[in-house]
């Protein structure tokens, strides 16, 4: 028995599930997760001391790979000056000024401890400001597990959702709508069967969490013409795309600026971290200054602030990062492609810079329905070939992967031979 197995099952009579976080359980691939033990650069260590290429990089905040120096120096000068105050620091109000200066949307910010405090912030805040009850998400993309947000789609565009997870009220439900991503004309026929009641609606403007799914053309810019339309606060969840996709994050990448932005992963240089923020006049809503509450212990944590900030001001002063995880990614992709057909498998890979899905399927995937359609056996087989070839994958098909600048050229070889004798075992 591995030191893995030994530990999930001590963990199982301890913790629901074994777990603190779902996906971890490999659930939808079957089998043990791998406990890890270490991590540096692109190389995860498990806790049997076999090492694997990460390709989840804690899904998302470790662009610049495991244990970066620019973070451990700056979490080593902070560590002295004690873990938390409960008080304002120099860092949370510089953070702030640098999250304000690189993404569009910000003109104020709040710092909070999870990118699901920030999304349930974000939409509190929106309530207050428009004085509405309803909002709009769109199936497939996830916003953390507020109450909001677990809600399943109803059964068109004019039907409203009902609750995805025991726990969750009926009465949330009834205040949140569902449509399917990329599907305009459905935000139009629920905007229009709910006249001057919504005040938000919240998206990923790249989603990747019913795997890697790209915005259609046109289809951003249609939601900021609605919502300025109709004046309903447009948030977009960028608590995976923030400068990930981006300096500036997908906002920047695709030219459309929402009223609010939820941040996180990133921002915390691998850290729990969270942030809300948008215009001002929304913004000025939240206690003190207005009467929207929202309050945290840990907000603006003096270690987080520290390794965010590193983070990305190291981002901020090397832009050309975002060149080199732009040409990873499109190798790995197109790699991933052209493997898969010379298998004679027509299989779908989405990919926007550094983030990309292999889908175990012919058909384009443009939204949760098409993503549905994969051969989730046939993904199961192949994460644990690849698994046991050393490469980390998300144990689901409906995440998406994300690099770091760790992943050198060599690695990249790596993970396309490993991906060929996988796909060939999934296969037999």
């Amino acid at each position: 028995m591995t030191t893995s197995e030994t530990l999930f099952a001590r963990a199982q009579e301890l913790i629901p599930g074994g777990v603190n976080s779902p996906v971890r359980a490999f659930r939808s691939v079957g089998g043990v997760p791998v406990f890890m033990q270490s991590a540096r650069g692109a190389w995860l260590t498990d806790v049997d001391g076999k090492q694997y290429v990460d390709f989840i990089n804690s899904w998302g905040p470790m662009i610049l790979g495991h244990a970066p120096a620019v973070v451990l120096d700056a979490l080593t000068k902070a560590l002295p000056d004690s873990l938390s105050f409960g008080a304002p620091t120099r860092r949370e109000v510089e953070l702030a000024e640098l999250l304000i200066e690189l993404v569009p949307s910000l003109e104020k910010v709040r710092l909070v401890n999870s990118g699901t405090e920030a999304t349930m912030s974000a939409i509190r805040v929106a309530r207050g400001y428009t004085g509405r009850a309803k909002i709009l998400k769109f199936e497939g993309c996830y916003h953390g597990h507020g109450d909001s947000f677990l809600i399943a789609a109803g059964s068109g565009a004019l039907t409203l959702g009902a609750p995805d997870s025991p726990g969750v009220t009926e009465g949330v439900a009834r205040d949140t709508l569902t449509v399917p991503y990329n599907d305009l004309a459905a935000v139009e026929a629920a905007i229009a069967a709910n006249p001057d009641q919504l005040a938000a609606i919240i998206i990923e403007p790249v989603v990747g969490n019913m795997g890697l799914v790209e915005p259609a053309p046109g289809f951003l810019a249609g939601l900021r013409a609605l919502c300025t339309k109709h004046s309903i606060v447009l948030i977009f969840d960028e608590v995976m795309t923030g400068f990930r996709l981006a300096p500036g994050g997908a906002q920047e990448r695709y030219g459309v600026v929402p009223d609010m932005t939820t941040l996180g992963k990133i921002i915390g240089g691998g850290l729990p971290v969270g942030a809300y923020g948008g215009r001002a006049d929304i913004m000025n809503q939240v206690a003190p200054a207005g009467k929207v509450y929202q309050a945290g212990t840990l907000s603006g944590n003096p270690l987080a602030t520290a390794a965010g900030m590193a983070q990305l001001r190291y981002l901020h002063e090397h832009p050309e990062v975002y060149q080199q995880l732009e040409t990873i990614g499109t190798r790995l992709a197109d790699g991933t492609r052209q493997i898969a057909k010379e298998l004679g498998l027509h299989y779908t890979v989405n990919q926007v810079g550094s983030m990309f899905s292999l889908f175990f399927t012919p058909e384009p995937v443009n939204n949760l329905e098409d993503a549905k359609k994969a051969n989730l056996p046939a993904f199961g087989r192949y994460f644990h070939a690849m698994l046991n070839r050393g490469i980390y994958l998300a144990p689901s098909q409906f995440e998406a992967l994300f690099i770091s600048t760790a992943i050198t050229d060599e690695l990249v070889e790596k993970y396309l031979t490993a991906c060929r004798e996988s796909l060939i075992e999934a296969h037999h």
